[in-house]
């Protein structure tokens, strides 16, 4: 793999400002940052969408914001009311969380359904989906069913985490995720990705893009790095 220039590697981040605590003012200084720096996206809190599509207008820096976040609990219909108001909001990306207990008890008729309406109402509008796993809680049979199921109702990221578990992305679960998806969903780690060598360790391994609250130490740390 070749060495990637910095804005390569700013095209890796979800700037992530989802914390509860985070006021308005935080929000605006964050998607400002995240426009200079050239990030991926903006993971916004779902009220702040507006905020962030009116702040990115005009720059390659998309809106992006949580579904059914942190526990993946809602009811299907509201997961689905949540994504198309984000949507008339701006936000062109989505970050769902699957219904963790439904994982656990192998319900993967239910689960399938509850990703692929999501992903459905998105790409009518041609918005993205990111299907957040959270890892920690489950085995491994179940990662990579979700794979299969990613894969098969057209998801365009699986991800590890939401960052609010007790673990984030670990390298054995990003390798697992990228051995079992198909190779149009592309792999997201988040929670646990906080310096330059971990991003790019989780580079090597095939992971597109990273959740993370740190992007701007990260990124300083990479142009001191590789000299940029």
């Amino acid at each position: 793999m070749s060495t990637p220039t910095i804005a390569d590697l700013a095209r890796m981040f979800d700037h992530s400002l989802l914390q509860p605590n985070l006021t308005d003012a935080d929000l605006e200084r964050g998607c400002l940052l995240a426009r200079d720096l050239g990030v991926a996206s903006v993971c916004i809190k779902p009220y702040g969408v507006r905020l962030a599509a009116k702040l990115l207008a005009g720059s390659t820096v998309q809106a992006s914001t949580v579904i059914a976040f942190p526990h993946g609990a809602h009811l299907t219909a509201v997961k689905v009311f949540e994504a198309e108001r984000a949507m008339d909001d701006g936000a062109t990306e989505l970050d769902m969380v699957v219904n963790v207990g439904k994982v656990l008890s192998g319900e993967w008729n239910y689960v399938a359904h509850d990703v692929a309406a999501v992903v459905t109402a998105a790409h009518a509008r041609g918005a993205k989906v990111k299907v957040i796993f959270e890892n920690a809680y489950l085995k491994d049979e179940h990662k990579r069913e979700l794979c299969r199921i990613c894969g098969e109702v057209r998801a365009d990221w699986v991800k590890t985490s939401t960052g609010y578990a007790e673990t984030g992305a670990t390298i054995e679960d990003l390798r697992l995720m990228r051995e079992y998806s198909p190779a149009w969903v592309q792999v997201k780690a988040a929670g646990g990705v906080r310096t330059f060598e971990r991003l790019m360790e989780v580079r090597a391994l095939g992971v597109s893009r990273v959740g993370a609250t740190a992007t701007k130490a990260i990124l300083d740390d990479a142009r001191a790095k590789l000299g940029a």
